[in-house]
């Protein structure tokens, strides 16, 4: 399987070597998920319960079989508002551990795959030992992704209201032709800058260099708008896993527990393809880029 690792992939390729490997690892990188993310998830379930919500399904009030579906994908306000203040306020807190376990869990299989490009042996426990070296470059290069992100679409956001009220004010239809460029326009910045910027992980996983977001703009550079392309098949893919699990267990378990953690392992699942997907598109690039560094020496050798 590494040999598919040592020469640059298309698109097509790169969604076939993400699937092989999750299919290949999937038992050792889910493991993984379980251990770092999967007991957030048993704590949340833990809460609801506490604060008096149905393990099984909420019940509903009889009726044809749709209506009661429909009810049951319903949020029901039975226990006091005092209870679900604080069942909400607990779930938001221990949900804020995601985001220092599961850096480090997208980490260990970044090491695993990069282990299986150089056809080396690893277990569960090394690789996600060799994630937590490189614990705090991770959650520091990731808390600022994170501002820079939030500034971003905030920022955006603004310029996007303010700047089509002063053409409102002037002629309404200036105003709507600017909202509508205006809008898209922002947009698609702001997913450019986000994805030339993703792949700092990768750069302090396993070039260790931080925060990487230099890194990542040189990677990317000239490949974005493929990225931005494999980020939504990804999206669109996982979604749809998503989606399709909880609309079917929903129209039986209802607003429940169960339901909950149905969903969240589904979570898990649909976060393994992700992570190897982001594995294998990290290393394509710097195989690319070290491929053209390599040929950028060569041909100032030949010159001198």
């Amino acid at each position: 399987m590494n040999s598919n690792f040592n020469k640059p992939k298309g698109f097509g390729e790169i969604l076939d070597q993400t699937f092989k490997i999750s299919k290949y690892k999937f038992k050792d990188f889910f493991i993984i998920l379980l251990l770092l993310v999967g007991p957030i998830y048993i704590l949340q379930a833990i809460i609801e319960l506490a604060a008096g919500k149905s393990f099984f399904r909420q019940e509903g009030g009889g009726g044809a079989w749709y209506e009661e579906m429909m009810r049951n994908m319903e949020f029901t306000e039975e226990a006091s508002l005092s209870s679900n203040l604080a069942a909400d306020m607990g779930i938001v807190l221990v949900s804020l551990l995601v985001l220092f376990t599961y850096p480090v869990a997208q980490a260990a299989i970044l090491f695993g795959v990069n282990h299986i490009k150089h056809n080396q042996e690893f277990t569960v426990s090394s690789i996600i030992k060799q994630a937590f070296g490189r614990f705090f470059p991770l959650i520091g290069s990731t808390l600022l992704y994170v501002i820079i992100a939030i500034s971003i679409i905030f920022g955006f956001i603004l310029i996007g209201v303010l700047i089509p009220i002063i053409f409102f004010a002037i002629d309404v239809i200036a105003g709507v032709i600017v909202s509508i460029v205006l809008t898209i326009s922002l947009f698609l910045i702001g997913v450019f800058l986000l994805t030339r910027w993703s792949f700092f992980f990768g750069s302090v996983v396993l070039d260790k260099n931080s925060p990487g977001l230099t890194r990542s703009w040189r990677l990317s550079k000239g490949r974005t708008f493929k990225l931005i392309g494999l980020y939504i098949i990804f999206f669109l893919i996982t979604t749809s896993i998503g989606v399709a699990i909880e609309l079917s267990f929903s129209a039986f378990l209802g607003n429940s527990v169960l339901l909950g953690l149905i969903v969240s392992f589904t979570t898990l699942f649909t976060t393994l393809i992700m992570a190897v997907g982001y594995a294998v598109i990290y290393l394509d690039l710097k195989l690319r880029h070290d491929a053209d560094d390599l040929r950028d020496l060569i041909d100032d050798y030949h010159i001198s």
